[in-house]
């Protein structure tokens, strides 16, 4: 089987790929290869509104926001296989497995990893207790609520504010569910500010900063569970215990990139996002391997997801249609005070064709501070921020013009007042 560009996932980051490639190039023959039976990933269990501000300037739902996408896909005629595991992928093929085809090999011209990421469980967690049925990731409970029609529990404990968490605190609410406390570790949020206010404050569901669960109770099922505060080691405080009955646990305690096909491949890995290092065409270090989305960095928006994405696709229809890549200066991009990784990671000034967009998360809360950029330590950027957290993604954009003097280092950093 051949393909010009080969796309590992169906989900929001594949299907925007997909057809930024398609546009740059119609005559590019563009192959999706989606593990399950559907296009659209995670989005079509997410049937609460706030996708697409960015990009359709409209709030949509999940489902919504997915099928203004496959509308394009149809459109522009590119092929996808639904129930498609792909178990290789190298330079030049991917190799894959289906019930009609058996294992298959796809002889390609470039490969966009988006495989996505997917929830850490409990056993990644090492928390103590007894194994009742009721714990669930939160991810898990969205897609038994909204797709299966099943309400994992009644009183409901989550541990980890990540958005995803946040969310289904008010989804569970409005389900019925008493949802009695929101509790994570660290002293701030891993979530979106926006959903702190609209899923906890509105619903007065407590959102307990510095505290874990450090016990779980039941024999058949969760009964209670119980919380107690931590130090700034993260260690639990004696004396902070608190028990509370409940008959279900969600686990909202962060996002693992699904980068095994990366490493396998001898994608390099980023130790800091868990995702491939790729340059200003979010090509990876092999030549014609290129990764965007959630399997790259784990995103606040889905909107940033489809955006950069959007880049990776017509950068590898690029990359087929030149055959090569352009001689030229290279400028490492690196992360400084406060900032806990960059993407890209480093920039080919001759590959540039457009604005040069980075994006990274800090690895605090930091408040009345600056954003900086500085090119071989002098200061190009500075931009005062009331508020940074890690729960959100931040940016800088770099004129194409400003790299014309081609600094050999960028440097991102944190600036407290």
């Amino acid at each position: 089987m051949k393909a010009d560009i080969v796309i590992v996932g169906g989900g929001p980051a594949g299907l925007a790929a997909a057809i930024s490639a398609a546009k740059e190039d119609k005559s590019l023959d563009i192959l999706i290869l989606e593990r399950d039976n559907e296009l659209g990933g995670i989005l079509n269990q997410c049937i609460h509104n706030g996708f697409g501000l960015h990009t359709f300037n409209e709030e949509l739902t999940g489902p919504e926001y997915a099928a203004r996408f496959e509308e394009q896909l149809d459109g522009l005629g590119i092929r996808y296989m639904l129930g498609t595991m792909v178990l290789d992928v190298s330079s030049g093929s991917v190799t894959a497995i289906n019930s009609k085809e058996g294992v298959f090999k796809v002889n390609c011209g470039a490969v966009v990893l988006c495989m996505g990421c997917r929830e850490r469980p409990r056993g990644a967690l090492n928390i103590p207790g007894l194994r009742p049925a009721g714990v669930f990731t939160a991810g898990t409970a969205q897609r038994l609520v909204n797709i299966e029609g099943y309400m994992p529990g009644r009183e409901v404990v989550i541990l980890g504010s990540g958005d995803i968490g946040l969310i289904m605190a008010r989804r569970m609410t409005l389900e019925g569910a008493k949802v009695k406390c929101v509790c994570e570790l660290m002293p701030y949020s891993g979530g979106l500010k926006r959903n702190i206010v609209q899923c906890l404050d509105d619903f007065n569901i407590p959102l307990l900063l510095s505290h874990t669960v450090i016990d779980i109770k039941g024999k058949e099922r969760v009964t209670s569970v119980v919380i107690a505060e931590v130090d700034e080691r993260s260690k639990p405080i004696p004396g902070t215990e608190q028990e509370i009955a409940c008959d279900t646990l969600l686990l909202s305690c962060g996002l693992i990139p699904e980068n095994e096909l990366s490493r396998s491949a001898g994608v390099e890995i980023n130790p800091s996002t868990n995702g491939p290092v790729v340059n200003e065409s979010f090509e990876t270090s092999i030549p014609g391997v290129f990764a965007c989305g959630n399997v790259l960095h784990v995103h606040d928006l889905v909107d940033y997801v489809s955006e950069e994405s959007g880049r990776a696709g017509r950068s590898a229809a690029r990359f087929v249609k030149n055959k090569a890549t352009a001689e030229g200066p290279v400028i490492k991009i690196r992360n400084g005070n406060g900032v806990r990784y960059t993407v890209p990671s480093f920039v080919r000034v001759n590959e540039l064709s457009d604005d040069l967009v980075i994006r990274f998360r800090s690895g605090n809360v930091y408040k009345d501070s600056y954003i900086k950029v500085l090119f071989d330590g002098e200061t190009k950027l500075s931009r005062r921020k009331p508020i940074i957290t890690p729960g959100e993604m931040e940016q800088v954009i770099l004129k194409k013009e400003d790299l014309a003097n081609t600094p050999s280092e960028i440097l991102i950093e944190i600036a407290e007042r």
